[in-house]
């Protein structure tokens, strides 16, 4: 049996230790807001934090986050740097389609929280693995650089 803490709550799962944890999130926890994309961790569609530090859900396995802490984009409103951040990607219209959001929100909140004040090199290496097919790239730079700035006052 493995145990998870999952935005805040304990949860125990004695299915199969290596069902990605995307789909545990999915489909045994109904938490839809990580969304699958490629299914290889290449466009970071599915990243979700465990322990504070951004995976991809999609490769990481159930059995392997026992005892961990999972964040999902569905309780970072829960703390200032998802609020503000949050709020910078509607005020600066970041999403299109939004399929890839939740995922790059989850990325921006990782840098924010270990660089305050990013620079475009930082930002770009950080998001670089988050895909975005309706290309809004500047739109989250620019949210970032706003919310960097929201945070530092």
């Amino acid at each position: 049996m493995v145990q998870i803490v999952v935005n805040g709550q304990s949860h125990s799962f004695d299915g199969n230790a290596e069902m990605p944890l995307l789909w545990y999130l999915r489909d045994e926890l109904e938490l839809t807001g990580t969304k699958f994309g490629c299914g290889m961790a290449l466009c970071g569609a599915c990243t979700v934090h465990v322990d504070d530090q951004p995976v991809r859900a999609c490769l990481t396995l159930v059995g392997a986050i026992q005892g961990r802490k999972v964040t999902t984009i569905e309780s970072v409103h829960e703390k200032r740097i998802g609020q503000v951040v949050q709020a910078e990607w509607i005020a600066g219209q970041v999403p299109q389609c939004g399929y890839c959001q939740s995922g790059q929100i989850m990325s921006a909140i990782a840098l924010l929280a270990t660089k305050p004040n990013p620079t475009d090199a930082d930002i770009d290496a950080a998001m670089s693995g988050n895909i975005c097919r309706c290309a809004t790239y500047q739109r989250i730079r620019a949210a970032i650089h706003r919310a960097a700035e929201a945070l530092n006052t």
